[in-house]
């Protein structure tokens, strides 16, 4: 059946989005996250998923956070592809790869010459927020480890959250090895501030959620 839309943009069925609607919503979506990323790198925190693992990266390594965002998600998409279909891997790729180049253009185009830890956890985390709720609502997503979980759980019973929530505390562990524990234990305050803020306001019913 074709998809009728209004005004030539948007769709007039709330379940279905047009080309337009599901681009503008990846496009800003990543914009925001990428500057949440942004805002939690000006002051070295990190977050959880696959994005915390190319934080650590890139603070021991010195490598270009955008360039070790894309490449961590890169084993992911398999599986992706083979559990939740082309169009989902397809719009996590394309968002996935905004984010990366987003992030290393911000660094041009935007300077802050002071942030406090504090702020940058609370903003970084409430823009991630924001963002990912942007991706979730036109069926994408910014990282492969909660695929991973949904894989675990099908395979061995073992709960998706319990997956996500064991990663992520592998991830703050493994940065106390490299960062002060103030910078860690601001990290989780930003984590627990994304993650409460995606609790709040996002419904797993009505969207796919995965990190």
């Amino acid at each position: 059946m074709a998809q009728k839309m209004a005004l030539g943009f948007y769709s007039t069925d709330p379940s279905r989005h047009t080309l337009a609607e599901d681009s503008q919503g990846l496009i800003c979506g990543a914009l925001i996250s990428a500057l949440g990323f942004y805002l939690l790198n000006r002051v070295g925190l990190l977050t959880g998923g696959t994005a915390g693992v190319a934080f650590l990266l890139h603070y021991a390594f010195n490598i270009s956070f955008g360039l070790l965002f894309f490449i961590v998600n890169l084993p992911f998409y398999w599986l992706s592809f083979k559990r939740l279909g082309f169009a989902f891997t397809a719009k996590t790729f394309i968002a996935i790869g905004l984010v990366s180049i987003m992030t290393e253009l911000e660094q041009r185009y935007l300077l802050i010459g002071y942030l406090h830890p504090f702020w940058g956890a609370l903003m970084g985390g409430l823009l991630l927020g924001f963002g990912l709720l942007a991706l979730y609502r036109h069926r994408a997503s910014l990282g492969g480890v909660g695929i991973l979980a949904i894989y675990v759980q099908e395979r061995f019973g073992i709960q998706a959250g319990l997956i996500q929530l064991a990663f992520d505390a592998c991830v703050m562990a493994a940065a106390f090895l490299l960062l002060e524990p103030g910078i860690v234990l601001w990290s989780i305050v930003g984590a627990v501030v994304l993650n409460l803020f995606l609790a709040i306001n996002h419904r797993s019913d009505r969207y796919i959620v995965v990190r």
